[in-house]
């Protein structure tokens, strides 16, 4: 399946679900995340402002926000920047998503994890984003455990990759905990 005809197919079966559905499935997934190893050994972890159509991350960051250090990106021309996620410092930025304000940029060699939404992932941990490139681009220069948080309908047979394109070393739907590497 082409790239293109993928992320139709997600759209339409995004804007199929309810909102019982979405949050048991935002429930669901990072119930997973937060038990797994690799998240309780990581302190400083990159996380996203969800958009209404993604697994939403805001009970997750209420829930662990005192005990964890959270960042959030903020898009700056075609690359991302890392800054200190508080609640009380977002303001609508590019694409209407909520983003830190302020100037304390963080070096990405600080993170341990980052948390990555896509439209699509496959079991090698391939990931199909919305075709910007933001995310490759940040995820190519950090060591950080890369993890893909998705419906479980967003769990495809194969992702179309490109050279540029950085895997996931684990994915997490409602119903699977894939590690990569």
């Amino acid at each position: 399946m082409e790239k293109a005809e993928i992320r139709r197919k997600i759209k339409a079966l995004r804007r199929m679900l309810s909102e019982e559905e979405r949050e048991r499935a935002a429930s669901d997934v990072f119930d997973q995340l937060e038990r797994s190893a690799a998240f309780l050994m990581a302190d400083h972890i990159l996380m996203y402002h969800s958009l209404p159509d993604e697994l939403s991350t805001r009970r997750f960051l209420d829930k662990w926000h005192d005990r964890k250090r959270f960042y959030l990106p903020r898009v700056n021309g075609v690359n991302l920047e890392i800054l200190p996620y508080e609640q009380s410092r977002l303001e609508l930025g590019a694409f209407h998503i909520e983003e830190p304000v302020g100037d304390e940029l963080v070096d990405p060699s600080e993170i341990e994890m980052i948390v990555v939404p896509a439209v699509a992932y496959d079991r090698r941990g391939n990931r199909l984003g919305r075709g910007k490139g933001f995310y490759d681009r940040l995820l190519a220069t950090t060591g950080a455990t890369k993890v893909g948080v998705a419906y479980e309908f967003q769990l495809v047979d194969e992702v179309p990759t490109e050279e540029h394109d950085v895997p996931m070393d684990i994915v997490i739907t409602q119903s699977s905990y894939i590690v990569i590497r």
